[in-house]
């Protein structure tokens, strides 16, 4: 939680802003506030100035002001807090909370024309066989443990379908890379298929050879063979969309 006693800091001479009304002047001042938060200007914790005192460095008007604020909180870069020692508090990028946002934005976008169940198909097919063979070849002792454990993880009496499981699995190969980026692009993905879509209709047979392959991949992994854990993930990947394309229809609500 930030401290209400930081100290106030106030923008750089240079944050004096140009508007220019090709883009919304409030745009502007975000573009402005979110660059000195990212180049440590404004660390996490300390209070922004007041939203006059913003208004008068920026000279832009406090609407302006609010409207450029309201930017940053959506982005997980500032907090609002209320009260006596309330105030717009920098806040560190929180990777949860943008994978949430990213999962949010897919979710409105399959229930569109714009985005289909087969494109997201076709980008896991791109991204996890790479994802296994970086997470082989990186991957050390404690790694290989959990690949293994999610690998082997029983399957949840909640979850009938047996879906929640098995995407853990790919989630976790995911982080096994020990590159951010790639369970920043896989896991929204990952999400979208387990909340939106329909899961009834899967016999417990196909999870048991789903299951059998998931600990193929983790073994090829815990020997540290990249091709074969790439060429298992790939072949798995494509195994398994006909199954998602047989119970592909997505619901109207998030769990």
């Amino acid at each position: 939680m930030p401290s209400p006693d930081a100290p106030e800091l106030v923008p750089t001479a240079a944050a004096r802003l140009r508007v220019q009304r090709i883009r919304p002047a409030y745009r502007q001042v975000a573009d402005e506030l979110r660059r000195q938060i990212i180049a440590g200007l404004l660390p996490a914790g300390h209070r922004l100035p007041s939203e006059p005192e913003l208004s008068r460095a920026f000279g832009v008007s406090r609407g302006t002001v609010r409207e450029a604020l309201r930017v940053l909180a959506s982005q997980h870069l500032i907090e609002t807090l209320r009260g006596v020692h309330g105030g717009s508090f920098v806040a560190a990028p929180d990777q949860a909370k943008i994978m949430e946002d990213i999962g949010g934005a897919l979710g409105v976008l399959v229930m569109t024309p714009r985005l289909g169940l087969d494109d997201l198909l076709e980008a896991r097919l791109l991204l996890e066989p790479a994802a296994a063979r970086l997470a082989a070849e990186r991957a050390d002792t404690q790694t290989v443990e959990a690949v293994r454990a999610a690998a082997a993880a029983p399957r949840d009496p909640r979850d009938p379908s047996g879906f929640v499981p098995h995407l853990d699995f790919h989630t976790t190969i995911l982080m096994a890379t020990g590159n951010l980026m790639f369970t920043m692009m896989g896991q929204p993905v990952s999400d979208v298929l387990r909340t939106r879509l329909e899961r009834a209709g899967v016999e417990r047979g196909e999870w048991d050879r789903v299951d059998e392959r998931h600990l193929e991949i983790a073994e090829h992994i815990a020997r540290g063979d990249g091709e074969a854990a790439e060429r298992a993930m790939r072949e798995h990947l494509t195994a398994l969309r006909p199954l998602y394309q047989r119970t592909g229809r997505w619901n109207t609500e998030t769990e």
